[in-house]
């Protein structure tokens, strides 16, 4: 269905989620449902975010760009990308349809996280619907309005459970002037330590990846900077298309540690800090963000899985596949779990978004 203007939509859209809060009904929130698979089980009436969609505000000078939450990710990144800028923190589509606000919902990042940060590091404002069917305003469009900053970045990974976001305030960054990849020769634990000393160093470094012996880095900045890192670091030089193809199979997770069949159990993602240990816990991993996020492809009970990272410092969470009926995030200590029931009670009393998206019971 077509309306005859955004504001007749987000007229239609309150009086929806006034209607769903009053009769005790769930709204299932979604844009191009590229991200579906993550967390517990969809449930309630489908609402289409994809209508509210266009670029309402780009200032490139500013590097800020202001845009309806049900634009197509691809059609921002197009737009961005004529003026040499770009969403410096690489959301991933999963594919066609990926909404600009999905990409903020889900709250993923890409390869070039560690370098940058993430994805609510890079949110300065935000329209939602929440669950009382009103229209709230948080942050701005200029870095130095602080006025509600964290609220909106609260939006970064709520699978849509808060509410329903109208548009959204981005900072964006210019794209790198130069970029190289280098490839080096080293096991698991050589890999970690050495991407901890890189990491204190002065270094360009906008990526990393290890996987069965082999380290990858991309660096990006001046192209001064870069070659004189190449230098410095050795290793080889990865032809500029295959990098490109690399990096862009681990951001949209086509590369073959993703799609091989022959790999073991479900996806799990690892949170860890960056000097932690090697997880010996068998199966198939990937190693990104100098060490902070860990991939692994395994079929042992999750109990264990998430006992051996909690040990570490970490989390773990069920990312693909798997039974996503249970808890598939990490289990919230009690303090966090009270901060998230109050949030979302603030948000969402009536409980009308996404219910149990995140954890049973929210």
């Amino acid at each position: 269905m077509r309306w005859t203007s955004v504001d007749d939509l987000i007229r239609q859209w309150r009086e929806r989620v006034r209607e769903a809060a009053a009769s005790g009904r769930a709204l299932c929130l979604r844009g191009g449902g590229t991200k579906r698979f993550l967390g517990r089980p969809e449930q309630g009436e489908l609402l289409d975010t994809r209508d509210c969609s266009g670029i309402v505000n780009y200032e490139p000078s500013e590097l800020v760009v202001t845009v309806r939450a049900g634009t197509p990710l691809a059609e921002l990144e197009a737009e961005l990308a004529t003026r040499g800028q770009m969403l410096a923190f690489e959301p991933p589509h999963f594919g066609p349809g990926a909404t600009v606000g999905g990409c903020v919902a889900a709250g993923l990042a890409g390869p070039r996280r560690a370098a940058v940060g993430g994805v609510r590091d890079f949110i300065l404002g935000a329209r939602l619907i929440d669950g009382r069917g009103e229209l709230l305003r948080f942050g701005g469009e200029v870095m130095k309005n602080v006025a509600g900053y964290d609220v909106s970045r609260v939006l970064a990974g709520s699978l849509g459970t808060l509410g329903l976001i109208v548009d959204l305030s981005l900072k964006v960054l210019p794209r790198p002037v130069a970029e190289a990849s280098l490839r080096f020769e080293m096991d698991e634990a050589a890999a970690l330590h050495r991407l901890n000393v890189w990491g204190g160093q002065p270094l360009p470094i906008s990526a990393s990846a290890w996987q069965d012996g082999i380290l990858e880095l991309r660096l990006s900045g001046a192209a001064a900077a870069v070659d004189a890192a190449m230098a410095r670091l050795g290793g080889e030089r990865v032809p500029d298309a295959v990098a490109e193809a690399r990096w862009h199979g681990l951001r949209e997770q086509t590369a073959a540690f993703f799609t091989a069949a022959g790999l073991p159990g479900p996806l799990w993602r690892l949170s860890l800090p960056s000097d932690a240990l090697a997880i010996e816990l068998g199966g198939a991993q990937l190693v990104e963000w100098g060490g902070a996020q860990r991939w692994l492809r395994s079929d042992l009970p999750p109990g264990e899985i998430r006992g051996r990272v909690g040990a570490l410092g970490g989390h773990a969470s069920l990312f693909r596949n798997g039974v996503r009926d249970g808890e598939v995030f990490h289990p919230l200590t009690a303090p966090m779990q009270a901060l998230q029931r109050n949030l979302k009670n603030a948000f969402d009393p009536a409980g009308v978004f996404n219910p149990g998206r995140l954890y049973e019971g929210f």
